[in-house]
């Protein structure tokens, strides 16, 4: 029977700061890098701060292991258009928060970016992507390389071992065929179980650690709260959405249905009169109708569905000065929306 394990990012931001948790995440980097990983210390990051909502700082947990390199794990369910850009500020930040001024340049930390993700970013149909920086040659085709003075000076092999690399596990593309020990990770990613006969490297200790019945008794209320509470959010925002566009499609069906009989009836009569009066009528009515209700249809739907979207997108921006945790300019980033729409709204709800 398959034991009850907790999801990986309540662990992320709860279990695996804790140094006697760090063999899960060990094990996990090594299957992915391939190469035995030890973790040394879990620095600073958004998810482990007090202050809420740090903007330039959005990572989840960021690592440094035994070889002194900072290895950055960013967990997302949700989807985000400019996630890749993202990806490039953050490798981009750690390279210069840990680079002291008056060092050299070889001493730059080499940047490992982790992106375990549960939307659709891109077009690709892998479910594992593996981004690193090479040289080619336009001419020959060889890759730029390090000579060996270079490679014994720098204890690197290749180019790319100085630039930031970056992980991207699209978890949902997973079709649970688990064929190596990756694979058995990314079935625990998924389904949030350990499939039976796995043998990858720390998902012994997922099952003796991240077991429900194993947490401690606030661990497990807290647990259950962040669940409830994640449920709440996506079911709310989802019923806003599906309320907002039958309000816009019922009305547009009654606004292009009147639109589309008065267009109906004025090209009929146009028609009627050029092939006779009586005849004219009859068929202009006719096919006016139909071709008016169809296309005052069409327009009513598309008007209705995006005041539908515009009044969810409304009501939601309330519900966030509500809680009062973000300013209004924050809320308007998170939108996609100016910050003048937000203090108007704030000014007429009274918030």
């Amino acid at each position: 029977m398959a034991k009850n394990l907790i999801r990986f990012d309540w662990a992320m931001k709860r279990l695996l700061r804790q140094k006697s948790n760090f063999g899960i995440l060990e094990g996990f980097l090594s299957e992915l890098l391939r190469e035995d990983i030890k973790i040394e210390q879990i620095l600073e990051s958004e998810s482990n701060q007090d202050m809420a909502r740090l903007k330039f700082n959005r990572v989840d947990m960021l690592a440094i292991n035994s070889k002194g390199q900072l290895i950055i794990i960013e967990l997302q369910a949700d989807s985000e258009k400019d996630y890749f850009f993202r990806m490039l500020f953050a490798t981009s930040k750690a390279v210069v928060e840990h680079f002291n001024l008056g060092e050299e340049y070889h001493q730059i930390k080499k940047v490992y970016s982790i992106n375990i993700i549960y939307f659709n970013l891109g077009q690709g149909e892998d479910y594992v992507y593996h981004g690193k920086t090479e040289f080619k040659g336009l001419h020959t085709g060889d890759t730029l390389g390090l000579s060996s003075r270079q490679q014994k000076s720098f204890s690197i092999q290749n180019v790319y071992d100085i630039y930031p690399e970056y992980y991207i596990l699209k978890v949902n593309h997973f079709n649970d065929l688990a064929k190596d020990t990756l694979d058995e990770w990314i079935y625990y990613l998924k389904n949030n179980k350990v499939k039976p006969g796995s043998r990858a490297k720390g998902l012994s200790l997922v099952q003796a650690k991240l077991e429900f019945d194993n947490l401690s008794h606030q661990d497990r209320i807290d647990y259950i709260k962040a669940i409830e509470n994640q449920v709440i959010e996506r079911d709310v925002w989802k019923t806003n959405i599906e309320d907002a566009e039958e309000k816009g499609l019922a009305r547009g069906l009654e606004k292009g249905l009147q639109q589309g009989i008065e267009q109906g009836l004025q090209q009929g009569i146009e028609q009627g009169i050029e092939k006779g009066i009586q005849q004219g009528i009859e068929q202009g009515i006719e096919q006016g109708l139909q071709q008016g209700i169809e296309k005052g249809i069409e327009q009513g739907l598309q008007q209705g569905i995006e005041k539908g979207k515009a009044l969810a997108i409304r009501q939601s921006i309330i519900r966030a000065l509500q809680r009062g945790k973000l300013t209004p300019a924050e809320i308007a980033e998170d939108f996609n929306v100016t910050e003048d729409l937000v203090l108007q709204i704030q000014r007429e709800e009274g918030l």
